[in-house]
């Protein structure tokens, strides 16, 4: 009874885990992370004008309020006003929100264009989620075909916390003072830093979706179907995700793991990564094909 009731628990102590482990927060941070590609910050930038666009159409809009309820009441000698419509005003009302929402969308639209546009890549990576895994295949690097293809999912530990609701500390796993509990993979993704790497996602069973906070956007895997997206990562380290999908029962133990590496660091990986399958395939065929006679 106590390993049924205790699973419920880990998986809503892994979802917290993961949405602030993802963005790799500070502690008492209230604010959005700024990431670390070029989209991340400038999505950063276009929320922190709005913001304060908000803050100051709160300041006017509560001012106004608290103006009217305590300078004008009824105590202090306010009596009804004797007009009841006002052309200019109901003008003025209308159009600085108008004005407003022109100058919010203006830079928003351009960043989405801008997002979406993946001309110019120097990398392809293809991502298919399964449930509930995902598969990485490296299409190509500089025109070249690296021909690596794994499958990453939760690791064996992690694995085994998830079945049987006990066995990792939820306060004790952590990687440089970020909560990693349930979000450790076997095999993680890793990228060059300063190339500009194009995303194709798709699914093959159910909708997932492909979110790593800090490349600064999120894209639905749709069974059937290619969505594409871009990233150039500027500083190496692990940057973590999670599926933003629901996607069924395992649905919060499909992490993401980003490992960037500087870019002669990573043309060795992925040499040592095509060079395995090649030494296997020599071993096998230089191995006797029938039993020595005794």
């Amino acid at each position: 009874m106590r390993r049924v009731l205790r699973a419920p628990a880990q998986i809503v102590l892994g979802l917290l885990a993961s949405t602030a482990a993802s963005a790799n927060p500070v502690p008492w941070q209230l604010n959005m992370a700024k990431g670390v590609t070029e989209t991340s910050r400038d999505v950063y930038d276009i929320h922190m004008v709005v913001l304060w666009i908000c803050v100051a159409i709160g300041i006017v809009v509560f001012g106004a309020m608290f103006v009217a309820m305590f300078r004008f009441r009824k105590s202090k000698g306010a009596v009804p006003a004797t007009w009841s419509h006002s052309t200019k005003l109901e003008v003025v009302w209308t159009v600085i929100p108008i004005l407003i929402l022109i100058a919010s969308a203006w830079p928003a639209t351009t960043l989405l264009i801008k997002m979406a546009d993946t001309s110019g890549s120097e990398m392809t990576i293809k991502v298919t989620g399964y449930q509930w895994k995902w598969r990485y295949e490296y299409v190509d690097y500089f025109g070249e075909q690296p021909n690596i293809n794994f499958i990453s999912s939760l690791e064996s530990q992690s694995n085994r916390t998830r079945q049987l609701g006990s066995g990792m500390d939820p306060h004790s796993v952590n990687v440089d003072g970020y909560p990693t509990y349930l979000l450790d993979v076997d095999k993680p993704l890793v990228l060059p830093v300063g190339v500009k790497v194009r995303f194709v996602v798709t699914a093959d069973d159910v909708i997932h979706s492909w979110w790593v906070p800090a490349l600064g956007w999120k894209q639905d895997a749709i069974p059937g179907i290619i969505n594409s997206a871009w990233a150039r990562i500027d500083e190496p380290g692990v940057y973590r995700g999670q599926c933003a999908e629901l996607c069924g029962r395992g649905h919060g133990f499909m992490p993401i793991v980003i490992k960037a590496l500087p870019k002669a660091e990573f043309e060795q990986w992925m040499a040592a990564q095509t060079s395995a399958p090649a030494a296997a395939a020599t071993a096998t065929t230089l191995a006797p094909t029938t039993a020595p006679k005794g």
